[in-house]
């Protein structure tokens, strides 16, 4: 699974329709509404770097109302649970 986190700036009055047009896209698995330099985020999640040029490129990027995105392939992830497991002691409980 490849993982892109998008960065969103969109215009203000129209934040919460953008949100829900890139929520409906095909391997957008989550949006937030942020606050700091950006807008909105958006988790793409696809299973071939093919597919990732065509759900950002080809049609997140066309959603009416964004100006600007900022994409980050995720290279590895890491969860509460791995951070845990990597941390332990192996003493059982």
């Amino acid at each position: 699974m490849i993982t892109a986190i998008v960065l969103i700036n969109a215009e203000v009055d129209k934040i919460p329709e953008v949100a829900q047009q890139i929520a409906d896209l095909e391997g957008v698995s989550e949006v937030y509404s942020v606050t700091g330099d950006c807008d909105l985020i958006a988790l793409v999640r696809v299973r071939e770097h093919d597919e990732m040029a065509s759900v950002i490129a080809d049609r997140l990027n066309k959603v009416p109302g964004i100006l600007r995105t900022q994409t980050h392939i995720a290279f590895r992830a890491y969860s509460r649970h791995d951070l845990e497991a990597a941390f332990s002691l192996g003493i059982d409980d």
